[in-house]
């Protein structure tokens, strides 16, 4: 194996970005970038019934998203290329011919009928299904009248018997398997496509690659890719299995589970910025050691190191995702959170798909008043609902403030104000409240509160003077005039 470090993430173009996935990928980007290595991104797209449309095109996108480059792929090339299974298939057959000839694989014949059989055969034993080997044996004559039949064979690998199958995990350490858990098992299907066991190792072996960073489902399949590295000669490469992510009941997560919302894309949509969800995705499963929780991509890349890998499951907290994603969202310049709100309120009508100067500089004030207190883009719409109330029903504790001793004054004073305004700015708007004060010698929470409850219905929120300003003076006289005539009946 070469002294380089070379690291790949494989997707198959079956689906979207899948946060369990994307993190199998920054782990491996992150390996590759602190160690001067190279990190290769290789399409497994064999399982063709399964492939979607733009599959793969959606996970280079979201990777790049998030805010990862890679040295080889489908779209920059590379010299251990094509870096898509299907344009491999020569090279699987070649190695495939020599297992054949070497007598560590064979041709089987098995129906899908038969095969079920002899699983429910042997669960009704209570034995552990696996493959009874009845072709392993077969002469040439039988073979000869099998393939008389119509019958297409798939290609197993013979297992050794009674061996044990140990190697060194770079998270879990020593791991070791029983050969006899499992059967001769299917390396090329009947259509002649590899199956990803034995694809898998043929890649690693041909691209190079010195560690295999991956999730704990993965594990069980080792084994079986650590006899066909040995079947053929290969060096094997280094293993680690990353813990599950679980949901916050400590349960694996599952894509069903909607609780948590599991694709890039989908966070990508919501507002979320990359490099946020790239922090926390990177604290899934991995610590840096000490308080600090926020690191740029600059600082993993430094600091990262596989033996922190927790062998703890990873708890996916959604949050402190929500949290970690604020911190990110106030450091911003608030054009940019300006663009990923847009796109939330023109869905929800509250602004043109072609707005106005104008327009563009009252969203940009208005994204900017909930610049603080946003977790993600999305949420803009359902912060800013008082900006976009026809009426108001004052309710509850607001009701309450409004039935204050010195409301109406404090109602009255203001609304004067307001209609001989000649600016409106957050500035106006201090200045009027403090000739309110003067006027009606109410201060202080009797001063302010009221004035909060008449004109954005809340009695807790943003910069006061600031939303006011936003709201308007035909808003804000409308609503003044609706309290006193509520007030004085």
């Amino acid at each position: 194996m070469a002294n380089e470090v070379r690291v790949r993430y494989a997707p198959s173009p079956t689906g979207h970005l899948h946060i369990g996935n994307a993190r199998a990928a920054l782990f491996n980007y992150l390996y590759a970038r602190h160690t001067g290595g190279k990190f290769i991104i290789r399409i497994e797209d064999t399982d063709q019934k399964r492939n979607i449309q733009g599959g793969e095109e959606s996970q280079l996108n979201h990777l790049k998203w998030l805010g990862m480059d890679w040295d080889e792929s489908v779209d920059i090339g590379g010299d251990y290329g094509p870096y898509r299974q299907m344009e491999r298939l020569d090279l699987y057959e070649k190695y495939t011919d020599e297992l054949l000839s070497k007598g560590l694989a064979y041709t089987c014949y098995c129906t899908e009928e038969e095969l079920e059989a002899s699983r429910e055969e042997q669960m009704a034993k209570g034995d552990t299904p696996v493959y009874d080997g009845r072709c392993r044996n077969l002469s040439v004559e039988e073979k000869a009248k099998l393939e008389e039949e119509g019958r297409r064979p798939s290609i197993r690998f013979l297992v050794p018997q009674d061996r044990t199958i140990t190697f060194d995990d770079m998270v879990k350490g020593e791991v070791s398997f029983e050969s006899s858990g499992f059967g001769d098992f299917v390396i090329v299907k009947k259509d002649g496509i590899p199956t990803y066991n034995y694809a898998v190792v043929i890649d690693d072996h041909e691209m190079a690659i010195s560690h295999v960073l991956r999730g704990d489902d993965h594990i069980s399949n080792t084994p079986k890719q650590l006899l066909i590295y040995d079947a053929l000669g290969f060096e094997q490469p280094k293993f680690g299995h990353t813990t599950l992510i679980v949901n916050e009941n400590r349960k694996k997560l599952s894509k069903r589970d909607e609780s948590i919302v599991q694709f890039i894309e989908q966070y990508k949509d919501l507002g979320y910025l990359p490099e946020a969800l790239f922090n926390f995705i990177a604290l899934l499963g991995w610590s840096p050691g000490g308080e600090e929780e926020i690191f740029s991509r600059e600082q993993f890349i430094e600091i990262f190191d596989p033996n922190r890998l927790s062998k703890a499951p990873a708890v996916f907290d959604t949050q402190k995702l929500e949290w970690l994603n604020n911190q990110y969202m106030k450091q911003q310049d608030v054009d940019r959170i300006v663009e990923l709100c847009m796109p939330h309120l023109i869905k929800a009508g509250r602004i043109s798909e072609n707005p106005s100067a104008a327009d563009q500089e009252w969203v940009t004030k208005l994204v900017a008043l909930h610049q603080e207190k946003m977790s993600y883009g999305a949420e803009i719409v359902d912060l800013t609902e008082l900006f976009f109330k026809e009426e108001i029903e004052y309710e509850g504790e607001a009701l309450e403030v409004l039935q204050g001793e010195g409301v109406p004054s404090v109602m009255e004073s203001f609304l004067s104000q307001v209609e001989n305004s000649e600016s409106f700015e957050a500035e106006d708007i201090k200045a009027m409240m403090k000739a309110v004060q003067k006027e009606t010698g109410q201060k202080g929470k009797n001063l302010f509160m009221p004035i909060r409850v008449a004109t954005t219905g809340q009695t807790h929120g943003p910069d006061l003077p600031a939303a006011v300003s936003l709201l308007g003076k035909t808003v804000i006289v409308k609503r003044l005039h609706a309290v006193l005539t509520q007030i004085n009946k």
